[in-house]
C-alpha cells in the first residue's frame, strides 16, 4: 500500500480525503494558495506545500506546481478529488510519466468520458440512447445562435471539460444563447483551462439521476446503487438523496447494468459516475460521465456501508475489487444537503467573508439514524471570493425516506452559522415542502416553486404559536435572570409578571405564563395552552425545547424586546411585552428602507469583467448592464425597467463589495 498520499485539492473533499487516508494509515500531502494558507485541509495533512496565488489557473490547476509539490514530499500517489484537475488527462500523463500513481481513472478513459462530447459520440457509437445535439466544437456566438436554432430551443450550452455547474448556461431565444455561449465559455476557461463549448436540447422536467459505479484493471465492474440529484438551481446540485424515490428495481438494474457496461468499453478502473436523465415514464437517456469521485458521493457510502474514495486508493494500487454485485444492498436511505456561502434572500448571490461562528450539528452514528458533516472550514476562518462557495454537505441516514428527511429537519435546525449570507433557511424549506417531501420533483423543482425567489418560509399558524410559546416562555427566563443580576428581586422592587403580549409575524398573541421547574404552561387568550420544557438559559444561540412533547430546536438572537428566531426556513423577529408595552407599541411609526431605485447596487463582492452601457444611455427592462464574476461564478446585471444611464462609478477590473453602486439612472 502507498505510504504517502498528495491531495490535488482543497477544500472539503480534501479533508474527505485525509480522513480516509489517515484511517488507512497513508500519510498525506496538501497543496495550498495563498487564500488557502491557514485552510483546515492544510491543517489536517501531515505536510503542505504552497503553490501560488489565489486564482486556481494560477495555482490549483498549474500542472507544473503540483508535479513540483510532488517531487518535493516524495508523494506516491495523487488523489485529486472533484473539479480542479480531477479529469484532465494531461495531469494523469504527466503522473504517469513520473511514476507516480493517479488514484483516478487511466487517461484514455479520461479523454473518452471525461471530454462530454466524445463521451456522447462514443454513448451513441455504444447503441446508448442519448439527449439529441450538437457534438462539434463552436467557434463563436453567431454559431452558437444558429446551432441552437437547429436543434430548437430551449438548449444547453454546456462547457466540454465542465462539471459542478460551472461553464452551464440554458438559453431559450437567440439573446440568451449569444450570450450564454460567451459566459460558459469564460468560466470554463477559468475554472478547467479548456473553453470548448457543445449544445444540446434541454429537456424539460426531467429527473436527474445518476449511478455509481466502482472497476477495477482486473476486470471487474459494478454499480452501487443511484442517487437522484434533481434538486438543482443554475444547474447546481444543491439536495440528494439515495436511493431515488422514483426508480423501481427493474430500472435501477437497467440503468446499473449500462453504466457499468460503458465504463468497461472504455477499460474504466476506479470510481466514476454515470449521469442520466429519467422521463416520467422511466425512460432514460445518457447525459455524461464525471470520471472522478462525485460531490455527493457520500449517501451512496451511507446506504451501501462502501467507503469510495479507500476503494479508489486501493484500486489505484492494483488491488482486485472484493465487493461483487450481488454483495452491494441498498440499506435505509440517506440524504445530502449542500451548504453554500450563497445569500437566498439575494437571490442565491455568492456572499464572503469570515464565519464568526459555525457550529455544525454533532456527527452521531447510533441506530437508527446518522448524522454526517463533511466540511473544510472552521469559526473564523474566510469564505474567499476565487473558489467554489460551498461549506459543508451535511448528510442524514435514517432507515426510510421519512426517517431521513425528519433526521436532516432537525440537523439544518441545529447548525449555526453566521458572517456570511448562506442558504441553510432554503434547505430547511425545502425539507418541509410538500412535493419534496411526496418525491415529485424533476429539475425544474426550484424554478417553478420559487419562481420569484426564496423570501423565507411562511410558518402555519400552529408552528408561529408554538415558537411565541416557546419566546415566552424564554423571555421570562431572560427577565427574571435580569432582576437578579439588578438585585431588584432580593429588594421587592420588581417582579417578573405572569402576563405578556407577543407579536411574531404580523401576529399578536396575549399569553399568560406559570412557571414551573424546567419549564412554564402557557396559556393564550382563547384558552388554549402549550406546554414548554428547555434548559435554555440567556446568551445561548441555540435553544432544545420540548414544546407539547414534540421537539423544537430555534435559534436564538437578541434583539431589542425579544429575539430574532430561526427555525425550519423561517427568519422572525419575536417581540415580548408587557401588556402596556404592546399598547405602546401600536403607536410607534413604521421604518421606511432608503430608496435605490435609481442605482444598480454590486449584489455581491465580485470583479466587474465587463460594462455593457455608457453615460447616457437609455436602456430597456432586461438589458445587460454589466458582468460581474464571483466564486468562478460570471453574473450578468440587467435593468429593472427602462431608464437613462447618469453616472457609471465602476471599470472593468475593479472589485466590489456589496452594496457599492455601479451606476445611476435617472
Amino acid at each position: 500500500m502507498f505510504k504517502k498520499i498528495l491531495i490535488a485539492n482543497r477544500g472539503e473533499i480534501a479533508c474527505r480525503v485525509i480522513k480516509t487516508a489517515r484511517a488507512m494509515g497513508i500519510q498525506t500531502v496538501a497543496i495550498y494558495s495563498d487564500a488557502d494558507r491557514n485552510a483546515l485541509h492544510v491543517r489536517m495533512a501531515d505536510e503542505a506545500v504552497h503553490i501560488g496565488p489565489p486564482p486556481a489557473n494560477e495555482s490549483y490547476i498549474v500542472i507544473d506546481k503540483v508535479m513540483e509539490a510532488i517531487r518535493q514530499t516524495g508523494a506516491e500517489a495523487v488523489h485529486p478529488g472533484y473539479g480542479f484537475l480531477s479529469e484532465n488527462a494531461k495531469f494523469a500523463e504527466a503522473l504517469e510519466a513520473a511514476g507516480v500513481a493517479f488514484v483516478g481513472p487511466p487517461k484514455g478513459a479520461i479523454e473518452a468520458m471525461g471530454d462530454k462530447i466524445t463521451s456522447k459520440k462514443l454513448a451513441q457509437e455504444a447503441g446508448v440512447s442519448t439527449v439529441p445535439g450538437y457534438m462539434g466544437l463552436i467557434e463563436d456566438a453567431e454559431e452558437a445562435v444558429k446551432i441552437s436554432n437547429q436543434v430548437g430551443y430551449p438548449v444547453m450550452i454546456k462547457a466540454s471539460a465542465g462539471g459542478g455547474g460551472k461553464g452551464m448556461r440554458i438559453a431559450w431565444n437567440d439573446d440568451e444563447a449569444r450570450e450564454g455561449f460567451q459566459s460558459s465559455k469564460n468560466e470554463a476557461a477559468n475554472s478547467f483551462g479548456d473553453d470548448r463549448i457543445f449544445i444540446e436540447k434541454f429537456v424539460t422536467q426531467p429527473r436527474h439521476i445518476e449511478i455509481q459505479v466502482l472497476c477495477d484493471s482486473h476486470g471487474n465492474g459494478i454499480y452501487l446503487g443511484e442517487r437522484e440529484c434533481s434538486i438543482q438551481r443554475r444547474n447546481q446540485k444543491v439536495i440528494e438523496e439515495a436511493p431515488s424515490p422514483f426508480l423501481d428495481e427493474a430500472t435501477r438494474k437497467a440503468m446499473g447494468e449500462q453504466a457499468v457496461a460503458l465504463a468497461q468499453a472504455v477499460d474504466y478502473t476506479s470510481a466514476g459516475t454515470v449521469e442520466f436523465i429519467v422521463d416520467g415514464d422511466r425512460n432514460f437517456y445518457f447525459l455524461e460521465m464525471n470520471t472522478r469521485l462525485q460531490v455527493e458521493h457520500p449517501v451512496t457510502e451511507l446506504i451501501t456501508g462502501v467507503d469510495l474514495v479507500e476503494q479508489m486508493i486501493r484500486v489505484a494500487n492494483g488491488e482486485a475489487l472484493t465487493i461483487r454485485q450481488e454483495d452491494v444492498k441498498l440499506n435505509g436511505w440517506a440524504m445530502e444537503c449542500r451548504l453554500y456561502a450563497e445569500d437566498p434572500y439575494r437571490n442565491f448571490l455568492p456572499s464572503i467573508g469570515r464565519l464568526t461562528r459555525y457550529r455544525p450539528p454533532e456527527e452521531v452514528s447510533v441506530e437508527g439514524a446518522i448524522v454526517r458533516n463533511d466540511t473544510g472550514v472552521y469559526e473564523g476562518g474566510e469564505i474567499s471570493m476565487y473558489y467554489d462557495p460551498m461549506i459543508a454537505k451535511l448528510c442524514t441516514w435514517g432507515p426510510d425516506r421519512m426517517a431521513a428527511i425528519e433526521g436532516m429537519r432537525a440537523a439544518l435546525d441545529s447548525f449555526e452559522v453566521e458572517g456570511i449570507g448562506h442558504n441553510l433557511p432554503f434547505l430547511a424549506a425545502v425539507m418541509d415542502h410538500p412535493k419534496f417531501v411526496s418525491g415529485d420533483i424533476t429539475t425544474a423543482f426550484i424554478a417553478e416553486e420559487y419562481p420569484d425567489g426564496f423570501e423565507g418560509a411562511e410558518l402555519d399558524d400552529a408552528s408561529l404559536r408554538r415558537i411565541a410559546a416557546s419566546c415566552a416562555a424564554m423571555h421570562r427566563v431572560a427577565e427574571i435572570r435580569r432582576t437578579r443580576i439588578s438585585g431588584r428581586m432580593d429588594n421587592h422592587e420588581r417582579k417578573v409578571g405572569d402576563d405578556w403580549n407577543v407579536a411574531v409575524e404580523g401576529r399578536s398573541y396575549d399569553v399568560t405564563i406559570a412557571a414551573r421547574r424546567g419549564g412554564a404552561t402557557v396559556t393564550f387568550d382563547d384558552g388554549s395552552s402549550v406546554e414548554v420544557a428547555s434548559d435554555w438559559t440567556p446568551g445561548d444561540h441555540l435553544a432544545r425545547l420540548d414544546v407539547d412533547g414534540s421537539p423544537l430546536v430555534l435559534k436564538v438572537g437578541k434583539v431589542s424586546g425579544g429575539f430574532r428566531v430561526r427555525s425550519r426556513g423561517a427568519d422572525l423577529k419575536v417581540h415580548v411585552r408587557t401588556p402596556r408595552q404592546a399598547e405602546l407599541a401600536q403607536r410607534m411609526p413604521e421604518k421606511l428602507p432608503p430608496d435605490t431605485s435609481k442605482l444598480l447596487l454590486c449584489p455581491m463582492p465580485g470583479l466587474i469583467m465587463k460594462i455593457n452601457v455608457e453615460v447616457g444611455d437609455e436602456v430597456q427592462e432586461g438589458q445587460a448592464l454589466c458582468t460581474v464574476e464571483a466564486m468562478k461564478m460570471e453574473n450578468i446585471l440587467r435593468a429593472e425597467k427602462r431608464a437613462v444611464v447618469t453616472a457609471i462609478n465602476a471599470a472593468p477590473g475593479d472589485s466590489l463589495a456589496v452594496d457599492e453602486a455601479i451606476m445611476e439612472f435617472e
